[in-house]
């Protein structure tokens, strides 16, 4: 693009500021990075980072209060200031040259050039900047030909790859999110450093090489992203239990689908549907327990029984070690890999009101997304079976809502408590009470009785019985003092 053309997208009254105050320092000052790479891949950007050969902190204070803005937050140790106008976010920095250490991604940091600091950028889409100072405004400086390998569709590093990844190994995650998320290609030399430098991976944090990670599993078709990571090596450095899913065992001509590229196809179903990245987790999840479970049975062929039931231990170390969220959001992962095969077997039987009734029990508030999990978990190459398969699937979403309007079985609660329980039979907390009230919970789920007072008492007061339990207060004083 030419300068001219260029000038309209720094045409606004935040760059013209930003001018001003460079011209008044008269200091080289360059918007770089993202917001210079999007213009050229045609996507809109708020965030603006900006260079300045000098202080950084300065030229934001000095910016913040010709804008009248208030807040400026300043990080001195970094160098860094931001602040926020309108809807953009913008940093500045002073321009600076680094130099790395073996066994540290966190560089040396001297004052440097926009030449400097253009070097050290990870890749040559990331190396493009716009000149802001008066005397040069609009001016593009793309010294490794950043334009040519957005138009060629290429992730590059400026220097030698290997030096590039071997200074911040977490750049060849960034790599990856970028081929990913961009689908971009990685150029040859640069690909090939992926693999050289895999292990220098373990000096990064377990955080930021997750972050990463995330927004490749956010990614339009993140399969493309976890390819990437495992043809060269990097996957089975932080996450070897997924790399286990991969190949394929043979006992008698008889072999088994290989589960690693069965489980992206999930994903990339799942994502078709959902940009929920923990729906995305799970499908990540859902089989991650194959390897462990596989037996080969003659007569048979391959099984991975309780598969389901074993992933679900493994959520929560996996989530532990990676250091992802250990709240609602693993339970609800947690939850999703062990009802995964529950609507593939209702839809491979005759679906059955108590069969539904008890998936939309344990699901819950889930069960939307259970059943998007579900139906991307069929990834036969056989259209009939699939055909069959998701026919038989609209008939169990359909007795949902039937049973749901019916029953109210989503979330619901027992209407007769274990409190209840002990009043009305005058027994402290015990055996018989949780045997009493799981009957009753089961014989609405079954659909024996309603999900209804009066029938669940009756039900109570023969359990009883059966129990060698009496009965010391009547219903009526049960309603009153429940007030049920």
């Amino acid at each position: 693009m030419s300068v001219s053309i260029m000038h309209k997208y720094i045409d606004s009254k935040i760059f013209k500021a930003i001018s001003e105050v460079a011209g008044e320092l008269d200091r080289p000052t360059y918007v770089v990075g993202g917001f210079v790479r999007d213009i050229f891949l045609k996507r809109s950007s708020k965030d603006i980072d900006v260079v300045v050969q000098g202080s950084g902190i300065e030229m934001a204070e000095r910016l913040a209060k010709k804008l009248g803005v208030k807040r400026v937050t300043v990080f001195k140790r970094f160098g860094t200031a931001q602040l926020k106008v309108g809807d953009w976010e913008v940093e500045l920095v002073g321009a600076r040259k680094e130099s790395y250490s073996a066994d540290s991604r966190k560089p040396v940091v001297e004052d440097g050039t926009i030449e400097d600091d253009q070097l050290r950028r990870d890749f040559t889409i990331n190396a493009l900047a716009i000149s802001l100072h008066p005397s040069s405004f609009g001016e593009l400086v793309d010294p490794f030909n950043g334009v040519a390998d957005i138009e060629d569709r290429i992730i590059r590093t400026p220097l030698d790859p290997n030096k590039t990844f071997s200074d911040d190994p977490l750049r060849m995650m960034r790599a990856v999110r970028f081929a990913s998320q961009l689908k971009f290609d990685i150029e040859r030399e640069t690909f090939r450093a992926l693999s050289v430098n895999k292990e220098r991976l373990q000096i990064i944090s377990i955080e930021r090489i997750i972050d990463e990670l995330n927004k490749i599993i956010l990614s339009k078709k993140p399969s493309d992203g976890f390819m990437l990571l495992e043809q060269t090596g990097l996957l089975e450095q932080f996450f070897p239990e997924f790399s286990e899913l991969k190949g394929v065992d043979k006992v008698y001509n008889h072999n088994h689908k290989d589960n690693f590229y069965h489980t992206l196809q999930v994903l990339d179903n799942v994502a078709e549907k959902s940009d929920n990245l923990w729906l995305r987790w799970a499908a990540v999840l859902h089989d991650i327990a194959k390897p462990l479970t596989k037996k080969y049975i003659k007569g048979q062929g391959w099984t991975f029984h309780s598969h389901e039931f074993v992933g679900q231990k493994m959520v929560p170390k996996i989530f532990r070690r990676l250091k992802l969220p250990l709240n609602d959001r693993m339970k609800y992962v947690q939850k999703l890999v062990h009802l995964h095969l529950r609507p593939i077997i209702l839809s491979s039987d005759d679906v059955t009101d108590s069969a539904v009734r008890r998936l939309l029990f344990d699901a819950g508030d889930d069960i939307e997304d259970l059943m998007t999990l579900c139906e991307a978990d069929i990834t036969s190459k056989n259209d009939a079976k699939v055909k069959r398969y998701l026919a038989n699937f609209m008939l169990v979403r359909k007795k949902l809502v039937e049973i749901e309007a019916k029953d109210a079985i989503r979330n619901f609660q027992p209407p007769i408590t274990g409190e209840i329980i002990m009043a009305v039979f005058g027994i402290e907390p015990s055996k018989p009470v949780g045997l009493i009230k799981d009957t009753i919970k089961d014989a609405i789920l079954d659909g024996d009785i309603r999900n209804d007072f009066d029938e669940a008492y009756e039900l109570m007061l023969k359990l009883g019985v059966e129990q060698g339990l009496n009965p010391v207060k009547s219903k009526e004083e049960i309603s009153l003092l429940f007030g049920v």
